[in-house]
């Protein structure tokens, strides 16, 4: 494929990410007034998913570039066990956020005052990154990086071995190529 066709059949942004919740309320609490991310919209629904007619709400959480975090809450307990989101705990697992480091520890500050153990939000220098985990309400891990200084030169450098990279790994090589811990 060519680099313009690629180019022009890539998703522009993330429009949302969509989640379940047991609790709109608690949820709103910790996106807005402690992470910091404004509600923009709640849509009360009612239609057929999977066969039968279900009563929802969905309500999204604004970033800066204008996607969400969409969080679903079922009016029928039935519906609300049937669709849950299943968590298998890994931190592997989670949605990462690029931020300054300012803001990132605004947020670490927030959190901490709304009473998040270590075990809740902790942060990781990863070299080429500094990230903050968080786990919210619902059990999804939320992580808060901050890049490198030298983000333009790391990402030149893994996107020109990329290909590479994944072959030797594939290859049975697993030795590590982030010289920046």
């Amino acid at each position: 494929m060519s680099t313009q066709t690629q180019t022009q059949t890539q998703p522009l942004r993330l429009h949302h990410h969509a989640w379940i919740t047991d609790d709109q309320e608690a949820n709103r609490r910790f996106y807005e007034d402690v992470i910091g991310l404004p509600l923009v919209a709640t849509w009360t629904e009612r239609e057929v998913l999977s066969g039968a007619e279900r009563v929802y709400s969905h309500a999204l959480y604004g970033l800066a570039d204008g996607s969400a975090l969409a969080f679903f809450q079922f009016a029928d307990p039935k519906d609300q066990e049937e669709f849950k989101t299943g968590i298998n705990f890994t931190p592997l697992r989670h949605i990462a956020f690029k931020i300054d480091a300012e803001a990132q520890e605004v947020i670490r500050e927030r959190v901490t005052a709304a009473g998040h153990t270590e075990a809740k939000a902790h942060v990781i220098d990863h070299g080429f990154c500094v990230s903050l985990y968080v786990t919210d309400p619902n059990g999804l891990i939320l992580e808060f990086v901050v890049d490198h200084p030298d983000v333009e030169k790391i990402d030149a450098e893994r996107r020109a071995t990329a290909h590479a990279d994944l072959a030797r790994w594939l290859a049975g090589d697993h030795t590590s190529n982030n010289h920046w811990r």
